[in-house]
C-alpha cells in the first residue's frame, strides 16, 4: 500500500490504524512499553516528568505513570492553557487528582495554580504523537501544542523530549514543516529509537 502523502492524510491513516488496535493489543503494547520505559537513562536522576492521559487510540502510559509514582518521581500531564491559545500548562497528577475533560474530550487535571510546574523545571517531557519517521520527525494532531512547548528548549539544557508511540505509527519519511520540532528519542513497545547517538 502506498504511503499517504499529505500531513492530514497521514494523520487520518495512522489514527485509523491506532484506533483499530484491540484491547488485548493495547494492553500488550502498554506492558511492552513500560519495559522499554524503565531502561531509559533519562529517568535515573529525574525528579519531575511529564506524561499524558491517553486518548484516540494512543498508547497508554498509565503503567509508566504508576511506575513514576512508585519511584518518587513527580508526574505531570498537559492542560490546555485557559487564556493563551495553543499553549500548554503542566499540572501534577497524583492518584487523587480530580480530572475533567477539555474541549477535545481529553481528560486533564482540574486547573489549580498550586499544581502547575514551569516547563523549564521538567526533566523529561514524554510526548504523544500521531506518526514518526526513521529520522526522528514527529507528526502531532495538528494543533502545534507540543511544538510550541518544546521550541524554546531545542538548543538548551532544558527538559528532554521523548516521544511515545505504537510501532504501527512509524513511517519511512514524514513531510516536515519549519516549525516541527524533531525528537532525539522515541519509545515504542518493541524498540527505543535514539537519534542523539548518531547525530
Amino acid at each position: 500500500m502506498q504511503q499517504p502523502s499529505t500531513r492530514n492524510e497521514i494523520r487520518k491513516h495512522i489514527r485509523t490504524l491506532r484506533i483499530a488496535l484491540t484491547t488485548p493489543e493495547q494492553t500488550l503494547a502498554s506492558l511492552q512499553l513500560i519495559e522499554q520505559f524503565k531502561q531509559l537513562p533519562e529517568l535515573t536522576q529525574a525528579k519531575n516528568v511529564a506524561l499524558y492521559l491517553a486518548n484516540d487510540g494512543e498508547i497508554n502510559p498509565e503503567l509508566a505513570i504508576k511506575w513514576c509514582w512508585e519511584n518518587n518521581i513527580n508526574t505531570y500531564v498537559p492542560v490546555l492553557h485557559p487564556f493563551a491559545k495553543g499553549q500548554l500548562l503542566f499540572l501534577q497528577l497524583t492518584p487523587t487528582t480530580e480530572l475533567i475533560t477539555n474541549k477535545y474530550g481529553i481528560f486533564e487535571p482540574k486547573l489549580s495554580v498550586n499544581h502547575i510546574i514551569p516547563v523549564a523545571d521538567l526533566d523529561v517531557i514524554f510526548t504523544p504523537l500521531v506518526a514518526f519517521d526513521v529520522h526522528g520527525h514527529r507528526l502531532g494532531m495538528g494543533g502545534g501544542y507540543y511544538d510550541r512547548t518544546l521550541a524554546p528548549f531545542i538548543d538548551t539544557h532544558g527538559p528532554k523530549a521523548i516521544g511515545i508511540a505504537h510501532d504501527c505509527q512509524q513511517l519511512a519519511k514524514l513531510p516536515i514543516e519549519e516549525w516541527d520540532v524533531p525528537l532525539n528519542k522515541i519509545v515504542t513497545p518493541s524498540k527505543t529509537w535514539n537519534w542523539s547517538l548518531s547525530s
